[in-house]
Protein backbone atom coordinates (compact mmCIF):
# COMPACT_ATOMS: atom_id res chain seq x y z
CA UNK A 1 0.00 0.00 0.00
CA UNK A 2 2.86 2.33 0.89
CA UNK A 3 4.59 1.51 -2.42
CA UNK A 4 1.43 2.37 -4.39
CA UNK A 5 1.05 5.64 -2.50
CA UNK A 6 4.66 6.59 -3.25
CA UNK A 7 4.20 5.81 -6.96
CA UNK A 8 1.04 7.92 -7.11
CA UNK A 9 2.75 10.79 -5.30
CA UNK A 10 5.63 10.61 -7.77
CA UNK A 11 3.29 10.69 -10.78
CA UNK A 12 1.27 13.60 -9.35
CA UNK A 13 4.42 15.58 -8.55
CA UNK A 14 5.85 15.00 -12.03
CA UNK A 15 2.57 16.05 -13.65
CA UNK A 16 2.35 19.19 -11.52
CA UNK A 17 5.91 20.14 -12.45
CA UNK A 18 5.11 19.66 -16.14
CA UNK A 19 2.09 21.93 -15.84
CA UNK A 20 4.11 24.73 -14.26
CA UNK A 21 7.33 24.29 -16.22
CA UNK A 22 8.46 27.57 -17.75
CA UNK A 23 8.24 27.99 -21.53
CA UNK A 24 11.18 29.51 -23.39
CA UNK A 25 10.58 32.44 -25.71
CA UNK A 26 10.56 31.45 -29.38
CA UNK A 27 13.63 32.00 -31.52
CA UNK A 28 13.17 33.87 -34.79
CA UNK A 29 13.57 30.62 -36.71
CA UNK A 30 10.97 28.87 -34.55
CA UNK A 31 8.57 31.73 -35.05
CA UNK A 32 9.08 31.79 -38.82
CA UNK A 33 8.41 28.04 -38.92
CA UNK A 34 5.24 28.46 -36.85
CA UNK A 35 4.05 31.26 -39.13
CA UNK A 36 4.77 29.29 -42.30
CA UNK A 37 2.77 26.33 -40.96
CA UNK A 38 0.03 28.66 -39.64
CA UNK A 39 0.51 27.27 -36.12
CA UNK A 40 1.67 30.41 -34.32
CA UNK A 41 -1.59 31.24 -32.51
CA UNK A 42 -2.20 27.59 -31.61
CA UNK A 43 1.33 27.42 -30.15
CA UNK A 44 0.74 30.46 -27.93
CA UNK A 45 -2.45 28.85 -26.60
CA UNK A 46 -0.76 25.45 -26.23
CA UNK A 47 1.90 27.14 -24.08
CA UNK A 48 -0.92 28.21 -21.72
CA UNK A 49 -0.42 31.89 -22.61
CA UNK A 50 2.73 31.98 -20.47
CA UNK A 51 4.65 34.14 -22.96
CA UNK A 52 2.14 36.97 -23.36
CA UNK A 53 4.22 39.55 -21.48
CA UNK A 54 7.44 38.53 -23.26
CA UNK A 55 5.75 38.70 -26.66
CA UNK A 56 4.24 42.10 -25.88
CA UNK A 57 7.61 43.46 -24.69
CA UNK A 58 9.42 42.27 -27.81
CA UNK A 59 6.74 43.82 -29.99
CA UNK A 60 6.02 47.09 -28.21
CA UNK A 61 9.36 47.90 -26.53
CA UNK A 62 12.04 46.15 -28.60
CA UNK A 63 9.97 46.55 -31.79
CA UNK A 64 11.07 43.23 -33.26
CA UNK A 65 9.18 42.71 -36.55
CA UNK A 66 8.36 39.02 -36.07
CA UNK A 67 6.99 39.70 -32.60
CA UNK A 68 5.07 42.71 -33.86
CA UNK A 69 3.46 40.28 -36.30
CA UNK A 70 2.69 37.74 -33.56
CA UNK A 71 1.42 40.32 -31.04
CA UNK A 72 -0.67 41.98 -33.73
CA UNK A 73 -2.28 38.69 -34.69
CA UNK A 74 -2.96 37.88 -31.03
CA UNK A 75 -4.75 41.22 -30.63
CA UNK A 76 -6.70 40.79 -33.88
CA UNK A 77 -7.86 37.29 -32.96
CA UNK A 78 -8.17 37.74 -29.18
CA UNK A 79 -5.66 34.99 -28.36
CA UNK A 80 -4.67 35.16 -24.67
CA UNK A 81 -5.56 38.89 -24.64
CA UNK A 82 -8.57 41.12 -25.13
CA UNK A 83 -9.37 41.62 -28.81
CA UNK A 84 -8.08 44.93 -30.22
CA UNK A 85 -8.19 44.72 -34.06
CA UNK A 86 -7.15 48.32 -34.81
CA UNK A 87 -4.01 48.05 -32.67
CA UNK A 88 -3.27 44.64 -34.15
CA UNK A 89 -3.49 45.97 -37.70
CA UNK A 90 -1.20 48.88 -36.81
CA UNK A 91 1.38 46.42 -35.51
CA UNK A 92 1.17 44.35 -38.70
CA UNK A 93 1.66 47.54 -40.72
CA UNK A 94 4.71 48.52 -38.66
CA UNK A 95 6.14 45.02 -39.00
CA UNK A 96 5.68 45.16 -42.78
CA UNK A 97 7.34 48.60 -42.92
CA UNK A 98 10.35 47.10 -41.12
CA UNK A 99 10.64 44.48 -43.87
CA UNK A 100 8.77 41.49 -42.45
CA UNK A 101 7.63 39.37 -45.40
CA UNK A 102 5.32 37.49 -43.03
CA UNK A 103 3.48 40.71 -42.16
CA UNK A 104 3.28 41.71 -45.83
CA UNK A 105 1.68 38.38 -46.71
CA UNK A 106 -0.83 38.63 -43.86
CA UNK A 107 -1.83 42.20 -44.74
CA UNK A 108 -2.20 41.22 -48.40
CA UNK A 109 -4.44 38.35 -47.35
CA UNK A 110 -6.62 40.67 -45.25
CA UNK A 111 -7.06 43.08 -48.15
CA UNK A 112 -7.69 40.23 -50.58
CA UNK A 113 -10.42 38.77 -48.37
CA UNK A 114 -11.71 42.07 -47.01
CA UNK A 115 -11.12 41.10 -43.37
CA UNK A 116 -11.13 44.15 -41.05
CA UNK A 117 -10.53 46.38 -44.08
CA UNK A 118 -12.35 47.27 -47.28
CA UNK A 119 -11.70 44.50 -49.80
CA UNK A 120 -9.03 45.72 -52.21
CA UNK A 121 -7.09 43.01 -54.13
CA UNK A 122 -5.01 45.64 -55.93
CA UNK A 123 -3.73 46.90 -52.57
CA UNK A 124 -3.01 43.28 -51.72
CA UNK A 125 -0.72 43.21 -54.76
CA UNK A 126 1.13 46.26 -53.42
CA UNK A 127 1.80 44.48 -50.12
CA UNK A 128 2.72 41.14 -51.63
CA UNK A 129 5.16 42.36 -54.31
CA UNK A 130 8.09 43.22 -51.99
CA UNK A 131 7.60 39.99 -50.03
CA UNK A 132 7.69 37.99 -53.27
CA UNK A 133 10.80 39.90 -54.36
CA UNK A 134 12.42 38.86 -51.05
CA UNK A 135 11.87 35.21 -51.99
CA UNK A 136 8.95 34.39 -49.69
CA UNK A 137 7.24 31.39 -51.31
CA UNK A 138 3.79 32.11 -49.87
CA UNK A 139 4.09 35.63 -51.28
CA UNK A 140 5.09 34.36 -54.72
CA UNK A 141 2.14 31.95 -54.72
CA UNK A 142 -0.30 34.68 -53.73
CA UNK A 143 1.15 37.17 -56.22
CA UNK A 144 0.72 34.77 -59.15
CA UNK A 145 -2.81 33.96 -57.98
CA UNK A 146 -3.67 37.67 -57.88
CA UNK A 147 -2.14 38.23 -61.31
CA UNK A 148 -4.04 35.21 -62.63
CA UNK A 149 -7.27 36.75 -61.37
CA UNK A 150 -6.51 39.97 -63.24
CA UNK A 151 -5.26 42.19 -60.42
CA UNK A 152 -2.09 44.26 -60.54
CA UNK A 153 -0.25 45.51 -63.60
CA UNK A 154 0.16 43.23 -66.65
CA UNK A 155 3.69 44.61 -67.00
CA UNK A 156 4.58 42.70 -63.81
CA UNK A 157 3.12 39.34 -64.91
CA UNK A 158 6.38 38.11 -66.43
CA UNK A 159 8.34 38.91 -63.27
CA UNK A 160 5.79 37.18 -61.02
CA UNK A 161 5.75 34.13 -63.30
CA UNK A 162 9.55 34.00 -63.31
CA UNK A 163 9.82 34.14 -59.52
CA UNK A 164 7.39 31.29 -58.91
CA UNK A 165 8.45 29.12 -61.85
CA UNK A 166 12.07 29.13 -60.63
CA UNK A 167 11.20 28.43 -56.99
CA UNK A 168 12.18 25.30 -55.08
CA UNK A 169 9.30 23.58 -53.28
CA UNK A 170 9.26 21.59 -50.05
CA UNK A 171 6.78 18.99 -51.25
CA UNK A 172 4.72 17.77 -54.22
CA UNK A 173 1.55 19.52 -53.00
CA UNK A 174 3.27 22.93 -53.15
CA UNK A 175 4.70 22.16 -56.59
CA UNK A 176 1.31 21.10 -57.97
CA UNK A 177 -0.36 24.21 -56.56
CA UNK A 178 2.32 26.42 -58.13
CA UNK A 179 1.98 24.66 -61.49
CA UNK A 180 -1.77 25.25 -61.46
CA UNK A 181 -1.36 28.95 -60.63
CA UNK A 182 1.30 29.36 -63.32
CA UNK A 183 -0.93 27.75 -65.91
CA UNK A 184 -3.65 30.31 -65.23
CA UNK A 185 -1.23 33.22 -65.46
CA UNK A 186 0.41 31.86 -68.62
CA UNK A 187 -2.94 32.10 -70.39
CA UNK A 188 -2.77 35.89 -69.93
CA UNK A 189 0.69 36.24 -71.52
CA UNK A 190 2.14 35.76 -75.03
CA UNK A 191 3.91 32.42 -75.46
CA UNK A 192 7.24 34.17 -76.10
CA UNK A 193 7.01 36.03 -72.78
CA UNK A 194 6.14 32.82 -70.92
CA UNK A 195 9.15 31.09 -72.48
CA UNK A 196 11.41 33.97 -71.45
CA UNK A 197 9.98 34.01 -67.90
CA UNK A 198 10.89 30.34 -67.48
CA UNK A 199 14.61 31.03 -67.88
CA UNK A 200 16.82 30.92 -64.75
CA UNK A 201 17.73 34.57 -65.30
CA UNK A 202 15.14 37.12 -66.35
CA UNK A 203 16.34 39.46 -69.06
CA UNK A 204 13.71 41.96 -70.14
CA UNK A 205 14.04 43.75 -73.47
Amino acid sequence: MLRISLVLFSLISTHAFALTEAVDIYSDQQLISLIQSNQYLQRVKADDCQLVQDIEARAEVLQQPLYQFLWGEMLINGVCVKTHPSRGMMLLQTSAEQGSSEAMVKLADYYYRGKLVVKDPNRAVQYILPAAANGNLAAKMMLVRLFGEGYGSPTDYEMGYHWLYNSIFDNDAEQKKASSLLQVLAAKMPASIVARAKQPQLYKR
